[in-house]
């Protein structure tokens, strides 16, 4: 059982903006490489981080409004919420340590 969670357009608000903990939302898509390379990586950190950050991923195919909102235009794209806020954004598929140390600064 994986420690992420899917979420779609429409429970995007519940799940991520009205969230206690900040969020890491993986924006994806099935057809997409790197997202593909970086799923290993999302997975650990959501394991490692369990109860300090929830852990989400959204497919962009299947919810093309949350995506746009977000000026989402390369994939993967992991962008952390804090507070309903989006306040970091990291773009492409990064080592493990990068995403660690960026979700660190907002624990």
């Amino acid at each position: 059982m994986s420690a992420t969670a899917s979420v779609t357009d429409a429970s995007f608000k519940e799940d991520v903006l009205d969230s206690e903990i900040p969020v890491l939302v993986d924006f994806w898509a099935p057809w997409c490489g790197p997202c593909r390379m970086v799923a290993p990586v999302v997975d650990e950190i959501a394991e490692e981080f369990i109860g300090k950050v929830k852990v989400v991923k959204l497919n962009t195919d299947d919810n093309p409004n949350t995506a746009s909102q977000y000026g989402i235009r390369s994939i993967p794209t992991l962008m952390i919420f804090k507070g309903g806020q989006k306040v970091d954004t990291v773009v492409g598929a990064v080592p493990k340590t990068t995403l660690a140390k960026t979700l660190t600064q907002y624990l």
